[in-house]
């Protein structure tokens, strides 16, 4: 179908219009809000990823959209993703700033905002859906293997932005593991073979193709060089959109958390599931006729669990 094979694709009045009737609103600042076909499509995908978790046993967590700033400096995002983060910051609560702003927004609210003044950032919105984990669990000795999902409403905001493709606002489902080494190999390996057979079942023509993180100034980062010589980060592509990725994160969070496993710096990885990315990837494979689109989603996921 080739409906969303590429940001310029998704200025096209037809296919807007398409989208709308399927139940996509889009913001051109970075955002979408999902209803209708589209919403139950996603909630058909995030079922069958939550069924791939359940082979796991995998714990289910829920954490909030915010978290504080510094719980990420322990593995130093603010040196290698400051482009990325989406700091929130209210207002400053002193009675003559929110008067300033409220007389300025009564004559011209844009330029109100343009001259409010903040407080300085504590919280950040979150980046992606495993950090929490980490932060949760820190300080703990595991007894076994820790498997946990979690899902979340994660922010980066990018240079540029596309339904369904490359959202500043957008849900990730992720699956984590953290144990020894072996462990957490034998988890990311498994559970790529299942996510293989999803994909495989849903008729999606997908490569998995070595990453790296999205550094700033990568080559100035050892982490981003260690990760172009040793891949730790794999994606399941549909032609150029990366659906999904498989990441071994070493004790890099183990460490940095104090999180450990039989006296050591424990492992981690997660497998991670963009959902609104997966919508995309259906619509461009399905097309936009909600009956043309898979009707075994579930069931496909428990199968593969």
């Amino acid at each position: 179908m080739n409906t969303l094979s590429s940001p310029a694709q998704t200025t096209d009045e037809g296919m807007a219009d398409s989208l709308s009737r399927i139940g996509l609103r889009w913001n051109s600042r970075g955002y979408a809000t999902l209803s209708g076909p589209l919403l139950a499509l996603a909630r058909e995908c995030d079922q069958a990823f939550l069924a791939i978790a359940a082979r796991w046993a995998a714990e289910p967590e829920h954490h909030p959209v915010l978290m504080p700033a510094m719980d990420l400096s322990p593995v130093d995002y603010f040196l290698s993703f400051p482009h990325l983060v989406t700091f929130a910051a209210p207002l400053n609560p002193a009675a003559h700033h929110l008067r300033t702003f409220t007389a300025a927004a009564r004559q011209d609210p844009q330029a109100a905002l343009h001259h409010a003044q903040l407080t300085t950032p504590g919280d950040v919105l979150t980046p992606a859906a495993c950090y929490h984990v980490y932060v949760h669990h820190r300080d703990r000795e595991l007894p076994a293997p820790l498997k946990v999902t979690t899902r979340n409403t994660c922010f980066r905001h990018e240079e540029h932005f596309a339904p369904l493709r490359r959202q500043w606002s957008f849900q990730m489902r992720e699956i984590v593991c953290v144990g020894s080494r072996e462990e957490v190999s034998d988890f990311l390996s498994e559970t790529r073979t299942m996510v293989d057979k999803l994909i495989a079942r849903l008729g999606l023509p997908v490569e998995w193709n070595a990453a790296t993180d999205p550094f700033f100034d990568p080559t100035a980062n050892p982490r981003y060089l260690a990760q172009k010589l040793h891949p730790t980060k794999h994606e399941a592509c549909y032609q150029d959109l990366a659906i999904a990725s498989v990441n071994m994160h070493e004790d890099h969070f183990g460490d940095a958390y104090g999180i450990s496993r039989d006296g050591r710096p424990a492992t981690s990885g997660c497998v991670a599931f963009g959902i609104e990315r997966w919508l995309c990837a259906l619509i461009d494979r399905w097309g936009t006729d909600p009956g043309n689109w898979p009707s075994t989603f579930t069931a496909v996921g428990r199968e593969v669990s």
